[in-house]
């Protein structure tokens, strides 16, 4: 039947009577309510597979791995919210904001939106209409798509999902500064604990804790690692009396150090070996350099320059990394067992890292503090803004490029829509590429994990 066309009514009239349009109404409340009951039931079983990961991550002591891939999933979804707070400020019609590609498992509309989270945790996605001159768009809708916008609305778009990596890296630096600091130039601070053969945890037992900072040492002040250890060494078996600071109260506490034969430690710093004494002097705790939080008007100009300094180191690295001597240096280690091992234990080592590889340094660096694992995140953000600005499709960097090259094909009074689908080869291509690199460093980071920085 046509638009505009109406059956004709039964002899009878009851056609369009009041009865028909209550039970008309009625059967929509009941599909409405069926609905809305599906989509309870599949919240509620997504609630409860959270939960029961959530309490799996903590009996199997894997928090750190679980506290990870929530920032990352945070990381994917803030990427897609800039691009959805762009498109919607812009006037675009916006049809869809999920995480996770694949079947639905569960979504809710809200308004022309749907919302929702898929089976496959591999990403996310915004669906804004017509972003390309290959999409097939209601009528009704083109003025609302990508493609019929401004330069200036659709470069908003296109760099709005790496913009939210730099915004919200820039919050974590500044975070990070404000309540963990900037390493300090003198004293010394505790970093962990290390227990001694035959002697156990002296400081853990005298109360010693991590983060606390070593102010003295049987009256001498402490100024540096080098100063605390080389006291501590020096008064193997005695009563120490150690001056400590812990959130800005000073207070002794005594520790007895444990006489440990030289021939048992390892040789720590430039003459070491040479010591004369038989023993040396121990209490059981990794030294580190002490951090001094920084201020919060001073935070924000710090957190800019140290976000500036990474973007730049960031970029110098990906340019080695997509080099022709950076992929040369990354297929001979998928080739040659003995190259990737060495690369693997080299400080030193870049190369490019697979999703896995990245949870996997974040979780270390989680299990050594929450200090390092916000400087591994930020990495991680910048790096991925980085990445998507590479001017190719199907990464946000492609979509800018089209966008620069229709403005300057563009002229007073006639605007210039690209072809897309001439690019088409050159973007599988592309993918191809990309699926070569993740399967590469998903093997490299499997077989040969780079060594932990962090321990």
């Amino acid at each position: 039947m046509s638009k505009g066309e109406h059956a004709t009514p039964p002899a009878d009239g009851a056609a369009g009577s009041p009865a028909d349009g209550a039970a008309t109404a009625v059967a929509d409340g009941a599909a409405g309510a069926k609905q809305a009951g599906g989509q309870l039931a599949a919240l509620a079983r997504l609630v409860v597979a959270a939960v029961a990961v959530v309490l799996l991550a903590v009996w199997s002591g894997n928090v750190a791995l679980l506290i990870v891939i929530g920032a990352i999933v945070a990381m994917v979804m803030v990427h897609e919210l800039g691009h959805y707070t762009a498109a919607r400020l812009s006037g675009m019609k916006v049809t869809e904001y999920f995480f996770g590609f694949g079947p639905r498992l569960w979504s809710v509309r809200r308004g022309e939106i749907e919302y929702g989270v898929k089976a496959v945790p591999l990403g996310g996605y915004v669906k804004i209409i017509g972003m390309t001159n290959m999409e097939a768009v209601d009528p009704e809708d083109e003025a609302r798509a990508y493609r019929q916008q401004s330069f200036p609305r659709r470069m908003a778009v296109a760099v709005a999902g790496s913009t939210m990596h730099f915004v919200v890296a820039f919050l974590m630096f500044w975070a990070f500064l404000v309540l963990v600091g900037v390493p300090s130039s003198h004293g010394a601070s505790v970093a962990g604990f290390a227990s001694i053969r035959n002697a156990g945890d002296p400081a853990r037992a005298a109360g010693v804790k991590p983060g606390d900072q070593i102010l003295s040492i049987d009256g001498h002040h402490v100024a540096s690692i080098a100063d605390a250890a080389s006291l501590i060494r020096s008064r193997a078996g005695r009563l120490l009396t150690v001056g400590l600071e812990r959130g800005g109260h000073a207070f002794t506490v005594k520790v007895r150090a444990a006489s440990v034969p030289v021939s048992e430690v390892a040789p720590v710093g430039k003459g070491a070996s040479k010591a004369p004494a038989k023993s040396i002097g121990m209490i059981g705790v990794e030294l580190a350099t002490p951090m001094v939080r920084v201020g919060v008007l001073p935070a924000i100009v710090r957190s800019g320059v140290d976000l500036g300094r990474l973007t730049q180191e960031m970029v110098a690295g990906l340019a080695r990394n997509f080099s022709l001597h950076g992929l040369s240096s990354f297929v001979h280690d998928l080739v040659s067992q003995k190259a990737a091992a060495r690369a693997a234990k080299s400080q030193s080592t870049s190369r490019p890292l697979s999703i896995y590889g990245a949870v996997h340094l974040a979780t270390q660096a989680a299990s050594a503090g929450a200090g390092n694992l916000l400087l591994m995140l930020i990495e991680i953000f910048v790096a991925l803004g980085l990445i998507n600005l590479f001017p190719m499709y199907p990464l946000d960097g492609g979509h800018v490029a089209v966008a620069v090259y229709e403005r300057l094909r563009s002229r007073r009074g006639r605007r210039y829509h690209a072809d897309v689908a001439k690019l088409a080869p050159v973007m599988y291509a592309f993918l191809a590429f990309l699926v070569f690199l993740s399967i590469g460093a998903l093997y490299l980071d499997i077989t040969h994990p780079i060594a932990n920085p962090f321990g």
